[in-house]
Order: structure tokens, then C-alpha cells, then sequence
């Protein structure tokens, strides 16, 4: 065999053998068995402590991101005029504010979650959850242009943020991105 054929003949004969390889183990059964007795730590905490610590932290972002969204794209453009019929960018404004809307609804729901690792914060949270519960039509109501519903919103982030005070977790707003807004 000519000296410039040796190397791919060798590569060829070294492909073969590993797709040969890869037939003959099937679906990869025996990689799953073996792979089912490999234990990966996970990162979870361990102790209540812990938790309760998480809890907080949690409960502190997502509250806050739905502050900052209600903020950012619902109060702001309502107390600038541009929910009203005549205003210029009215429609691209109506559309961000019910996605922060639908975004707020779902970070509070995430909240009062994250609330219920801390006893003192889920107390504080408990009576909220029906006013937490009533944001999940606002967002199809702005979408439309209610207007009314900028207050509701504004006045359950005030209520959270209160309750997450007197647990002892301040609660700061956080302005989420436009991509996080989309994607919830």
C-alpha cells in the first residue's frame, strides 16, 4: 500500500470498528443501567435553616420582579398617558403591559410558593392569596384597554411588598428584560 493511503485506510478500519461498536451495544441499555447507579449531589440545602434562608431569597426576587415589572410597564406608561385612546404607541404599550401583567401574576403565584418555606412570611403572605388570585384576568382587561386595572395591580404589589416587610424580607423592585417579560 502506497505511503499516502496508510493513514485513511487506518481511519476507515477505526471508523468502522467504532460504528461496529455502537450496533453491537444496541439502544445504550447498559450505559442507562450503569448511568442509574452514578449519584450526582444535588445543590439543594439540607437543614430547615436552609431553607427558610432560600425561601426568603426566593420569595424576595420573584416579589420583586413583579414589582419592578407592574412598575416598569404598567404604572409608568399609565401615569404618562399611554393607555389613552389617542396616544401615539398606545398598542405597543397596551401589549407590554399585559405581558407584565401575565408576567407579575406568575412571579407572585412563584412568591407566595417560595413563602410557604418561611412560617413567619407564609402568615404574612396567607391573606393576600385571594387578591393574588384575582390578577390572573387583569392582564386580558389591559390588553383591551381597562385601565382600572393598573390600580389593582399597583395596589396588591404595595400589599406584598408590606407583608414582605413585616416578615422581615424587604422586598426591592427589580425591572425585568423585555425577553424575560416574553417568555414569563
Amino acid at each position: 500500500m502506497p505511503a499516502s493511503i496508510r493513514p485513511f485506510a487506518l481511519a476507515l478500519a477505526l471508523c468502522g470498528t467504532l460504528i461496529a461498536g455502537v450496533v453491537a451495544c444496541g439502544s445504550g441499555g447498559a450505559t442507562r443501567e450503569v448511568a442509574a447507579y452514578i449519584t450526582v449531589p444535588s445543590p439543594s440545602p439540607s437543614t430547615p435553616a436552609q431553607w427558610q434562608r432560600l425561601a426568603k431569597a426566593r420569595f424576595a426576587v420573584n416579589a420583586g420582579l413583579a414589582a419592578g415589572a407592574v412598575h416598569q410597564w404598567i404604572v409608568k406608561p399609565w401615569k404618562a398617558g399611554a393607555f389613552s385612546k389617542k396616544a401615539k404607541g398606545r398598542n405597543a404599550a397596551l401589549v407590554k403591559a399585559a405581558l407584565a401583567g401575565s408576567f407579575a401574576y406568575h412571579r407572585l403565584l412563584a412568591a407566595r410558593r417560595n413563602a410557604q418555606g418561611d412560617p413567619a412570611l407564609s402568615r404574612a403572605i396567607a391573606p393576600l392569596a385571594p387578591s393574588i388570585d384575582s390578577l390572573k384576568s387583569l392582564p386580558g382587561r389591559l390588553r383591551k384597554g381597562d385601565e382600572s386595572a393598573v390600580g389593582s395591580f399597583d395596589a396588591v404589589i404595595r400589599k406584598v411588598k408590606a407583608a414582605g416587610k413585616s416578615a422581615g424580607v424587604p422586598v426591592r423592585p427589580l425591572v425585568p428584560s423585555s425577553p424575560q417579560l416574553a417568555r414569563g
